[in-house]
């Protein structure tokens, strides 16, 4: 499973196990191009504090869950103003919540809360940009700061074929409240995808980058092709201004970047996400 690999940065799972096995390099004599994807406001409209709700919610004791939502809603303020000035410390922040939670039942959970909260909130032309992508042979990989056990499902739902994610630190089985390193937010997540694409023998040129956010301003930059996407208005001021693409995966419909309307020779065919 891939909460269970947690000695390198990034995954690679079996779609029809759900097994990871851990990356290796790749001996390609042409390098590759990969899609980089945010999940939360990318893909779909869930964050870490609805995935944390669910599991506070579900507690087996009702005095602990009533405890742990009315904590995490004491803290929205706080949580707030964090988020707006650094994505880094609201993550270390955050994580500290779930401290005290076994580690087998948030890993048991994890399907429930995908089916119950988590494949709801899915964009409408989430899967088809990333079969789009897949088709113009991209490698799709997710490169978010969602902790790897509920990420797990929505990977095997879109398809995907690495993941780079938080992973909490447990003692026991059991959670301290820290994340282990590195901690994929910010800055770190262009890091981590410059190693990624070093010993996957990727062209990050050739590379693209979606995000809706301006702390993932550093993903979208690293490579060739960035796209704002869903973008709050601060990421869409700009990328207007850097004339970046904008796609909203919000719609029913939407166009294609001009690169993969490009790639995909779609002038002749729809410019429309299908």
């Amino acid at each position: 499973m891939i909460s269970d690999c947690q000695a390198m940065f990034w995954y690679r799972s079996s779609l029809n196990e759900g097994i990871c096995f851990l990356v290796g390099y790749n001996i390609s004599l042409v390098k590759q191009k990969a899609a980089f994807y945010d999940l939360d406001g990318t893909l779909l409209s869930c964050n870490l504090v609805t995935t944390y709700a669910y599991y506070a919610r579900n507690d087996r004791s009702i005095v602990k869950s009533l405890y742990q939502i009315t904590k995490v809603a004491l803290s929205v303020p706080l949580l707030f103003g964090l988020d707006l000035y650094s994505r880094t410390l609201f993550n270390v922040f955050f994580f500290r919540a779930y401290r005290g939670m076994h580690r087998d039942r948030l890993v048991g959970l994890a399907d429930d809360l995908f089916e119950v909260t988590l494949k709801p909130s899915i964009y409408p032309q989430a899967k088809a940009l990333i079969e789009c992508t897949r088709e113009l042979g991209y490698r799709n990989v997710l490169v978010t700061g969602a902790l790897d056990f509920t990420v797990r499902p929505i990977a095997i739902e879109f398809g995907i074929d690495d993941v780079i994610c938080n992973r909490l630190d447990f003692k026991n089985h059991v959670a301290t409240g820290g994340v282990l390193s590195p901690l994929v937010a910010e800055g770190e997540k262009a890091r981590i995808i410059r190693t990624y694409a070093e010993q996957e023998y990727v062209d990050l040129d050739r590379s693209c980058a979606f995000s809706d956010s301006t702390s993932d301003i550093p993903m979208l930059a690293v490579t060739g092709n960035p796209v704002a996407t869903n973008p709050t208005r601060r990421l869409r001021r700009i990328a207007m201004k850097k004339n970046w693409p904008i796609i909203e995966l919000k719609e029913s419909k939407s166009k294609f970047p001009p690169f993969l309307q490009a790639a995909a020779g779609v002038g002749m065919q729809s410019p429309l996400l299908r």
